[in-house]
This record gives structure tokens, sequence and C-alpha cells, in this order.
């Protein structure tokens, strides 16, 4: 039973797995890069109106549609096991509404502040009920902390390609495939992004399997997991991190686009950039068209994201050697500096701009796959602490915390924006010039570097009162391994 239990995965699973989160990540990227500009740009809406839908419908999401979906998924029975199930039957939902919410109807203002709650409301509830049995699942496809360790490397450098492409391409597509109408190029690309999205989320479905299956000894109500949550103290470390780091998430990703558009030199940007636009029509590469903003913005987001797939790689190795936990904090530290650095940068220092971007992307890169792997070892940490094991509220409560942080940060682009006194753009103008004042494009400034760095510190002050050290994680392994092995715990 326990070589069973430690069974290497394949390729094959590890790749069919890792799909998944490309495909969820192909709506949340887009979601933290352009939910705001899109409702302030495009659609049309005031920043105090979109700072309002984004945070109210936000977190609405996160403490209601979460625990309820972890619960529910947590007691699913199917000849598929708990987790698969769900994302077989919202794949195709969850790509529908994906293109609803980024639709533009010629509605009344008050029509569309309507619409623009309906579908961000069901894309979350959506987006919980596919990606929340998704993240658990890795806590049950094996019980060797290696090999999750190995998912989660796959699992998010499937994320970044999702990154790569929503921060990289996507705006210059949605200026080519519009012909300079964003309300156009964003609905095609949409619909392009969630049949792609669909076909995956199907593949990971079909690959994996769910091994780890509680008996019902381990059984528990649903009294009895909210009681063991609230006595874990690494969930509620990891629960408060989550929401900490994607509220910096949010923040700086859904600025960048404001950056580009309003302060960064584009006479500096265009001799920067030339060089490697040049380099790349050399090879035959000529995607990112005439618009040096939208170019720039995305080799800007192609430098950081490649080092964060270099970074990602080189996780699991760090993580194995000395623990996660202080990899984690110490990667996390020093890519805060490099966001912070921003603020120092002139207009025309786009040198310096692409360099700490880089850097940052690097060390950021270490985090990302650590922190899914943290949150499974919380769910394992549970199982040995109470002998019962409740993977999907565990997961849910993080996914409390992601939804929650990427609801508030959002909401803080636009509520900032809107304090500073940012002028939107009228998207059917096509030939305007807006010149924003100078109290807009200090908040721009401060919404890339010092607002989003301060929860990024305070994270990683909170990790060191997490207990799951790297001794602590191989007693619990040993001890879980022992345990399923005596009890026989059945394998799907």
């Amino acid at each position: 039973m326990t070589k069973n239990l430690i069974k290497k995965l394949s390729v094959t699973e590890k790749i069919g797995y890792s799909l998944g989160d490309l495909a969820a990540n192909l709506v949340f990227q887009t979601l933290i890069t352009y939910l705001a500009f899109f409702y302030t740009d495009i659609y049309g809406l005031s920043p105090e109106d979109s700072s309002i839908i984004i945070l109210s419908v936000g977190l609405i999401a996160a403490f209601l549609f979460n625990p309820v979906i972890g619960a529910i998924a947590d007691r699913t029975r199917s000849r598929w096991g708990k987790f698969r199930p769900w994302i077989l039957f919202t794949a195709i939902p969850l790509g529908v509404v994906a293109l609803l919410a980024f639709s533009t109807p010629d509605f009344s203002y008050k029509g569309k502040l309507i619409y623009a709650i309906v579908t961000y409301s069901l894309l979350l509830l959506l987006y919980a009920a596919n990606n929340l049995p998704y993240s658990a699942l890795s806590g049950v496809i094996t019980g060797d902390m290696g090999e999750r360790n190995s998912i989660s490397s796959y699992r998010f450098v499937a994320v970044m390609f999702a990154q790569f492409f929503v921060q990289v391409f996507m705006y210059p597509l949605i200026l080519a495939v519009g012909d300079g109408d964003k309300a156009v190029g964003i609905e095609k690309v949409m619909t392009y992004l969630a049949i792609t999205g669909t076909v995956m989320l199907l593949v990971t479905f079909f690959t994996t399997r769910e091994r780890i299956v509680p008996t019902a000894s381990q059984e528990s109500t649903l009294k009895e997991d909210i009681k063991d949550l609230f006595k874990n103290k690494p969930w509620l470390i990891m629960l408060t991190v989550t929401t900490l780091i994607f509220v910096t998430l949010a923040m700086k990703g859904g600025s960048y686009v404001y950056y580009f558009e309003n302060y960064v030199n584009e006479a500096s940007l265009a001799q920067f950039i030339q060089p490697i636009l040049n380099g790349l029509s050399a090879i035959g590469i000529n995607f990112f068209g005439e618009d040096l903003i939208s170019a720039g913005f995305g080799l800007f987001n192609a430098g950081g994201i490649i080092m964060m797939i270099v970074g990602i790689t080189l996780s699991k190795r760090f993580a194995d050697k000395y623990g996660k936990r202080d990899v984690f904090v110490i990667s996390l530290v020093i890519s805060t500096l490099f966001i912070t650095f921003f603020y120092f940068f002139p207009s025309d220092s786009v040198g310096l701009m692409f360099a700490s971007q880089i850097l940052h992307g690097f060390f950021y890169g270490i985090t990302i796959p650590i922190l899914w792997a943290m949150i499974a070892d919380v769910a394992d940490f549970s199982e040995w602490k109470n002998n019962r094991r409740a993977t999907g509220i565990i997961f849910s409560a993080m996914m409390i915390g992601l939804k929650a942080g990427l609801s508030i940060g959002g909401a803080l682009v636009a509520s900032i924006l809107g304090w500073y006194q940012y002028i939107p753009s009228d998207n059917t103008l096509t030939d305007q010039i807006i010149t924003q004042p100078e109290s807009a494009i200090t908040g721009i400034k401060l919404l890339v570097s010092v607002f989003p760095s301060i929860p990024f510190y305070v994270a990683a002050v909170i990790l060191f009162f997490y207990e799951i050290n790297k001794q602590m994680e191989v007693k619990i392994e040993q001890d879980l391994l022992s345990r399923r092995n005596e009890t026989n715990i059945p394998l799907a």
C-alpha cells in the first residue's frame, strides 16, 4: 500500500493536470490585468462604480461561493471521485460566461451596471466551482510531497504560459483584431480563449486520477471541518498570506496598462524596444504591430514572465533542500524590493523599468508553486492533527483569500485612480488625446510601486509564524504514510 501511495506520477498526468490551470488562468490573468481597464476605458463605467462592482461582487464570491463549493466538493461522491466531476461539468459554462463578462452590449449606463454585476457574479461563481476543486485535486492525486512539489511546478509553468499570452500578446491582439476598436477586439479574443480553455479543462478531467480517498472513519460534518480550520494555525496564516499576495498581484497587474498608457515616455520606450522589435522581425515575428505603447507593454511583461518561468523551474530544487517556508520568505522579500524601486524611476528610464521587472519576475517565480504546495501541506497538517481529511474546504478557504485579495486589489486600482483624479479614455474616440493631471500620474506611479509592495512585505513577516518547516514536512509525510498503510486507505 505504501508503494502505491508514493507511486511516481507520469509526465502525461502532470501535463494534463497543468492544462487545467492554464485554462483557468486565461480567465484569471485577464481579470487581474484588464478588468479595471475594461470597465473604465472600454465599457465606459466610472472608476468609482468600477471599484464598487469589483469589490462587492468579489467579496461576495470570496465569502459565499467558495465555502459553499468547498463544502459540497468534499461531500461529492461519483465514479470519477470528489473533485474531477466539477472540472468536467463547469468547463463549457465557464468559457461562455467569461466571454459574456467581457462583452459590451449597447445598454444605458444603468443597464451596463446591471449587466456588469450579473456577468461578473456568474463568472466568479463558475470560476470557484471549477478552480477550487481543481486546486483541491492536487491534494488527492498523490500523498508524496516530492511529487506534489513536482506537479505544482508543472502547474505553474502552465500558469506562466497563460500569463505570458494575456500580458504579452493580448493587448496588441485586441487592437489588431478589433482594428483599433478595443470593445470589438476584446470580444473576439475572449471567444478564442473560451474555446481553448474549455478543451484544456476536458483534457485535465480525462488524464488525472484521484488516489487518496478518505475512509468512512475520516468523514466529518461541516461543523467539524470549520472547527478544525480555526484550530489550524498554519491555515490561518496561509489564508492571510494568500489574501495579501493577491492584493498585490491585482494591484500591480491591473496598474501596468495605465502606467504605460499615461506615464512611460513614448520616445524613450521606442528607442529602447526598437532593436528588440527589429531582432524579432528578422526571425519572422512581427506580432506587435505599429502601436509602440502596446508593444512596449507586451515586451515588458514578457521579460518578467520569462524569468518567472526560470524561477519556477528552480523552485522545487530549493524547496526540497531548504523547505518551502524559508525559500518562500526570502524570495518574496527580494522580489518585493524590485516592485518598490518603480516609484523612483523617471518616465524615460525604460531600461531600469525592464531590468527591475525581470529581476522581480525571477524571484517571485520561485514562490509561485511553493504557495499552493504549502496549502496542500496544510491539508495534510489538518489530517495529521485531527485524523480527518477535508481537502476541499481547506482549499476553499485559500480561494477565499485569493478572491478577496483579487477583489480588494482590483477595487483599489479603480478607487485610487478616481481619488487621484484619473480621466478615463473614451473607446469610441480613436484619435483623442488626454492629458492626465499630475495627481493622476502620481497615483499611477504609487499603484505600481509603493502600494503593492506593502502587502508583500506584511506577508513575509507573517510567514515567520508558520510552523511547517522542512523538519515538520518530513514528519507529517512519514506519519501519514504509516497511518494510511495501517488503516488501508483505498486508492481511487
